[in-house]
């Protein structure tokens, strides 16, 4: 991390603190990062630049500022992708010097490993330059990003496919791709049944996309499934605009729901579809107590 990235990071932290305290101390990665650039009033032409790795540059930056405030004891370390606040971040006062002293506490930490670390690994310069450029903290372990850049090179029929049975062992009955053009976007149909008495028919719509689904394209769903479902779905391996999420949930109108690139991830991980599962273990230091 570059000198000039603390300041960046400085306007985050104490919003996230506010965020999480007032949903309740804790909530999912995505929607507290949305709260935290809503509440900031972060334009989206800013939102939507991207760093050199190609992650969205200011949700880059607010996980940076978790990362931070985890450090300095403020959150707990995330499970499953839930940020939440410890009894120091649930009590704590966040001034600005409070805020300063996570920022210099934490570089230390950062800087400390990162020296152990190219102590036991030489680093090229080439690969020095990039080391400390990036803000490289997504919370995204190595087969999830290989996951998803595999979604994106799937080709259109392929992806729609693939949503087809991502949807299916999610639970959806009839599910169909429609392979038409020029319906408004729907590429395919399917039955959410609830249980024996209710049931629910959706819409959906897969886009590969590498940067933001815009608000227009949910008015457009929107529009071409009116009186034909109860409700929609936009699949994408992008992200949303701030205000394609609220016209997704806008009073009064058919509900769509959005499923960004992280969300798909997700759901391929719950249904443990096209990953393959290695086990993995920690080491039961009580059990060798009586061995020592």
């Amino acid at each position: 991390m570059t000198r000039g990235q603390g300041p960046e990071l400085r306007r985050f932290i104490r919003p996230i603190v506010e965020v999480l305290r007032k949903i309740g101390g804790s909530g999912r990665s995505a929607e507290v990062t949305d709260l935290v650039i809503e509440s900031l009033d972060i334009p989206e032409s800013e939102r939507q630049v991207k760093n050199k790795t190609g992650q969205l540059r200011v949700d880059n930056q607010v996980h940076w500022a978790r990362r931070y405030l985890v450090m300095a004891g403020l959150l707990s370390s995330s499970q499953r992708g839930i940020w939440a606040l410890t009894e120091k971040g649930r009590t704590a006062e966040i001034t600005d010097d409070l805020v300063m002293e996570v920022i210099r506490e934490t570089q230390s930490q950062v800087q400390q490993k990162r020296r152990e670390q190219d102590a036991q690994t030489p680093v090229t310069a080439e690969r020095e330059s990039e080391h400390e450029t990036d803000i490289d903290d997504t919370e995204r372990d190595d087969y999830q990003t290989r996951l998803l850049n595999t979604l994106k090179a799937l080709p259109p029929d392929g992806f729609e496919r693939v949503c087809q049975r991502l949807l299916r062992e999610s639970g959806f009955q009839k599910v169909t791709v429609t392979g038409r053009s020029g319906d408004g976007g729907i590429d395919g149909h399917g039955i959410l049944q609830i249980n024996a008495l209710v049931s629910f028919k959706v819409l959906f719509q897969c886009k590969r996309y590498q940067g933001a689904v815009a608000v227009s394209a949910v008015r457009d769903f929107r529009g071409a499934l009116q009186g034909r479902a109860d409700k929609g779905i936009i699949l994408t391996t992008g992200t949303f605009t701030t205000e394609a999420k609220k016209e997704a949930v806008r009073d009064g109108a058919t509900p769509v729901e959005l499923v960004d690139g992280d969300k798909m991830v997700e759901m391929f991980e719950e249904q443990q579809l096209g990953l393959v599962p290695k086990p993995d273990f920690d080491i039961d230091e009580e059990f060798f107590d009586d061995y020592r």
